[in-house]
């Protein structure tokens, strides 16, 4: 399941992020489309808009295979053959869907077989274990290592986060015309599987995410991958991280930097994430160590007040997270 994500970068780091090789080997940075309608945010839910990859052919017949968008498109599939003249009216919730039935719903089915099939980009997304009528949050995201210095690197002057692997999430989109006239709406609805191993006691379901860039290019590729190859790609991924974040991200109106930071919970069994090796960007200034704060206390303490590339740096600085060994019940 994927109800909740964060995708708090702006355009351009978002579009460095996705830099890719296209069909002459060069390096390339795809190009935005109604960049207008995407608002940075740490909590993100369903009927935002978010930034989703897909290939230029979907907007340009003759376009090269290779070539890739970012479009900014509302959370939650509207389908084309919808005939309710208000989006917002649909009664049925399209936010997720499986993957065991995407093609025998006709919501899901119509769409792939026009081949749009499409990349949902965020930082990472949340996810609540329940235990004893307790939920705790979690942020599950790639583990992060330092890039190499990219063509299309930031300045030096330039204070946002630009070496973050940002999660990359197979989905399903569909563009809704208003039955009585209007703009066309592009919406999307995320994949998704049974959960991996490490994920599986927060819970059962997890984002089909494509974890490299041949995964992201074949599940793209709807011209020359047809659906039944592509769906290959579509398969529970070991490869993540995941730690225990503030439970103010459970108000959908929090939106501040505190959402992602990690905190330290007690009295409530959970799963200490596995370890990964991160290699951390060096910062400038040594850090203190994050607050420690117990789950219902961090309710109470009030949001940090700092820049993107900061908190990023915390979290790789100080936690080369534990070995994978979950308390006794």
């Amino acid at each position: 399941m994927c109800g909740r994500t964060s995708c708090h970068l702006p355009v351009e780091t978002v579009r460095r992020a996705c830099s890719y090789i296209d069909s002459f080997g060069q390096e390339q940075l795809p190009d935005w489309k109604d960049e207008d309608k995407y608002f940075p945010s740490y909590n993100k839910s369903p009927q935002s808009n978010s930034p989703v990859l897909l290939s230029r052919l979907h907007f340009e017949k003759d376009a090269d295979p290779c070539d890739r968008v970012i479009a900014a498109m509302r959370w939650g599939l509207i389908p084309s053959w919808v005939r309710e003249a208000d989006a917002s009216k649909i009664q049925f919730n399209t936010s997720n869907c499986r993957s065991e039935t995407m093609l025998e719903r006709r919501s899901y089915k119509v769409p792939l077989e026009k081949g749009r099939r499409c990349v949902v980009l965020a930082d990472g997304f949340f996810e609540w274990q329940q235990f004893r009528g307790e939920k705790q949050p979690y942020f599950i995201y790639f583990p992060q290592i330092k890039k190499e210095q990219s063509f299309f690197s930031r300045s030096v002057d330039e204070e946002v986060w630009d070496d973050w692997r940002l999660l990359t999430m197979a989905g399903i989109f569909d563009c809704w015309v208003p039955p009585h006239g209007g703009e066309p709406i592009y919406s999307y609805t995320v994949i998704t599987v049974d959960s991996c191993k490490a994920l599986s006691d927060i819970h059962h379901r997890m984002p089909a995410i494509l974890d490299g860039e041949e995964a992201i290019a074949k599940w793209l590729d709807f011209g020359e991958v047809p659906i039944y190859e592509a769906l290959k790609v579509i398969h529970p991924v070991e490869n993540i991280t995941f730690h225990p974040v503030s439970t103010i991200v459970n108000n959908s109106l929090n939106n501040t930097p505190q959402c992602l930071e990690p905190v330290e919970i007690e009295e409530m069994p959970y799963i200490i994430p596995s370890r990964q090796k991160i290699t951390p960007k060096s910062p400038s200034k040594e850090d203190r160590d994050p607050p420690k704060r117990s789950r219902h206390s961090a309710q109470k303490c009030s949001s940090a007040k700092r820049g993107s590339a900061e908190l990023m740096e915390r979290w790789l600085k100080k936690h080369e997270l534990c070995s994978n060994k979950r308390p006794k019940l």
